[in-house]
């Protein structure tokens, strides 16, 4: 029998809702705002000791010295030295100091036409231009999913902050696919122009077909295609076809390097074939699993796609399918993380027969597990990430399959 003067212990579940209350996430979420440029700031600085380089293998920006880089090459006329390894890395040493690790470009030559505009501007300026201009697009397509409290979360979203210190394309890519995925039903075709655009990074727009074609999203499906023909036909016409036969060569010596063998980057990988790799799995085992997972996700994308569920939950199968779908995905390419988040909590709106516990703790990992991965992945050796990912998919297929709120018997 409890004492009357015993405090009562509340149950795990309503102790997590506390936790995660709406007043104490705004609070976090506007400190990060004021941290997190602090911390990127400072990380810049630490690459300004020797030229624009930390002096030992790290450029100002990071990964972004290769997007500036390609494009200035490209609107140089000099495009052919994009895909040469030793010219490139000649190239951006000159840009910002020879003690930098040889970086490459990994891209089709598509993102040459599309990141054209930033070898108008230094390198310097570029990067700022480069993070605000990618933001905004990802701010402007969460507030088209989110409506209210979209400008907190693009600004508080953890994965945006490991986006910008490795200048990467994340919040492009997320622009591109969720906001594509918003404007779907109200406008198939600009919908489909930004599914075309992902072209530049296809191995995250695989599972689109599967949505539209099982959706029936027959003008969208058209737009998507003819958009992406369209950007290889000028990419060919400009650089030539060579460039894109450079670009095939090196993506099987890539592929083995950096996916494969992974020395060095294998701890930014959240994918199921680098999880199985680090849990001792061959090469072919690790991609046997990373196939399973593939046609699982690719069906259940398709199910939900074919019934037309609820907006929230078929959209967010596509971002969640895109991850277990690919062998390649890095922790900065879940910024769609945000919307995933957005969309479970809408989903967990219609359907009152999943707990809203789950779906509270599916909205957490998500949005935190890319901060956490590779400090995680750091110290123990092993892909932490890779679980929360399936995990939040196994959370929508039960919101799929879920029966939504008006046809729950009271």
């Amino acid at each position: 029998m409890t004492s009357i003067d015993q405090p009562v212990k509340a149950p795990a579940g309503e102790s997590f809702a506390r936790l995660l209350d709406p007043a104490r996430l705004k609070l976090i979420a506007r400190c990060s705002i004021v941290v997190a440029p602090v911390i990127y700031l400072c990380d810049l600085l630490q690459q300004t000791r020797l030229d624009l380089t930390d002096g030992v293998h790290r450029p100002f920006g990071d990964d972004f010295i290769n997007y500036w880089s390609g494009a200035w090459l490209a609107l140089h006329e000099r495009a052919k030295g994009v895909y040469d390894f030793d010219a490139f890395h000649l190239f951006e040493t000159s840009v910002v100091g020879s003690h930098i690790d040889p970086y490459h470009y990994s891209y089709p030559p598509v993102l040459l036409l599309l990141t054209a505009p930033l070898a108008l501007i230094p390198y310097v300026p570029a990067l700022g231009v480069w993070l605000a201009a990618t933001w905004y697009a990802f701010y402007r397509a969460l507030k088209a999913a989110s409506g209210e409290g979209a400008l907190l979360l693009s600004l508080a979203t953890p994965a945006l902050f490991v986006n910008a210190v490795g200048g990467q394309n994340g919040a492009l890519t997320a622009a591109l696919l969720c906001g594509g995925l918003v404007l779907l039903d109200r406008r198939p075709v600009v919908a489909g122009l930004l599914f075309g655009c992902l072209v530049y990074k296809p191995h995250l727009a695989v599972i689109l077909p599967f949505a539209l074609v099982a959706g029936r999203r027959w003008l969208t499906v058209v737009t998507t295609g003819t958009t992406a023909v369209v950007l290889v036909a000028v990419s060919v016409t400009l650089f030539g076809m060579q460039s894109w036969l450079d670009y095939i060569h090196n993506l099987g010596i890539l592929r083995a390097a950096i996916l494969e063998d992974g020395t060095g980057v294998w701890h930014r990988m959240v994918s199921m074939f680098v999880f199985a790799r680090r849990l001792g799995a061959d090469v072919q085992t690790a991609y046997a699993v990373q196939a399973v997972f593939a046609v699982v996700a690719a069906i259940v994308v398709a199910r939900s796609w074919w019934r037309d569920d609820a907006a929230p939950v078929r959209n967010a199968l596509v971002v969640m399918g895109t991850c277990l779908i690919t062998p390649y995905l890095q922790d900065y390419d879940l910024v769609m993380s945000a919307f995933v988040a957005v969309w479970l909590k809408q989903a967990g709106e219609r359907h009152v027969s999943v707990s809203p516990t789950m779906i509270a703790a599916g909205m957490a990992a998500i949005m935190l597990a890319p901060f956490f991965a590779a400090p995680l992945a750091k110290a123990t050796g092993l892909v932490w990430a890779t679980p929360v990912l399936v995990a939040v998919f196994a959370l929508l297929v039960a919101l799929m399959l879920a029966p939504p709120k008006h046809t729950v018997q009271t």
